[in-house]
């Protein structure tokens, strides 16, 4: 039986799963624009495992959420998760923020364009085919008016993430874009089968060497606490 817990601290959402064989059991979350990840982090954690009726001991494995995102909202999970393993003597799973908020998509054509809102004209992004196969890397991306023209041009493009209203604003050839929740943020509800499926394939982490995905240096603003 493997039990895996999976944390998501990447944006204003907190939010902490549990998963037996890939599938979820129990989660916990709560979106706090004032960033109450350290408050909440380790009550969740408790929630999740009680909910379910499992041990501390009996977890397999923790997932985290890897970035990009919030600086001190990523530390956060990644010191919780790094803490659990190195305790428990258990591996550790990292999953792209930006694939975490592609899966809540579900289309059967086109492309997934999962997008965080960063500085100024700027969002997080990457780019998934209709079955989340990965066609551009996550990367910082500066917007213009003729951004993910490629992609644009013959076909849908299904934009998810705090990013989409400056993508509005911004990219002017906008009759393919098609617009998700704008208010849809990243969850661990979407991390079970992602994890469980790196968990087969051994696919884990240094425990000693990992840090989260920031893609840029940090900065303090408003955008990015």
């Amino acid at each position: 039986m493997c039990h895996i817990l999976n944390i998501e601290t990447s944006s204003t959402n907190c939010s902490v799963s549990l998963s037996k064989n890939g599938k979820l059991t129990s989660i916990m979350e709560e979106n706090d624009e004032k960033y109450s990840h350290s408050t909440k982090l380790h009550l969740f954690i408790k929630d999740v495992l009680e909910e379910s009726n499992i041990n501390v001991n009996e977890l397999s494995a923790v997932s985290v959420s890897k970035g990009p995102g919030s600086y001190t909202g990523l530390r956060i999970g990644v010191a919780a998760a790094k803490g659990l393993c190195f305790s428990l003597d258990i591996p550790l799973i990292s999953i792209s923020t930006l694939l975490i908020l592609a899966k809540q998509v579900k289309v059967d054509s086109g492309y997934i364009l999962p997008v965080l809102d960063s500085r100024r004209n700027e969002v997080y992004s990457a780019v998934y085919d209709h079955k989340f196969n990965l066609i551009e890397n996550d990367s910082p991306v500066t917007l213009k008016k003729d951004s993910f023209k490629k992609y644009l041009k013959n076909n849908r493009v299904n934009l998810v993430g705090s990013g989409q209203n400056k993508c509005k604003d911004i990219i002017s050839d906008s009759k393919n874009l098609i617009f998700f929740d704008s208010n849809t943020y990243p969850s661990s509800n979407e991390m079970s089968l992602l994890s469980f499926q790196k968990y087969q394939n051994a696919d884990f982490e240094n425990l000693a060497y990992f840090e989260p995905a920031y893609l840029k240096n940090f900065i303090l603003d408003s955008l990015n606490h």
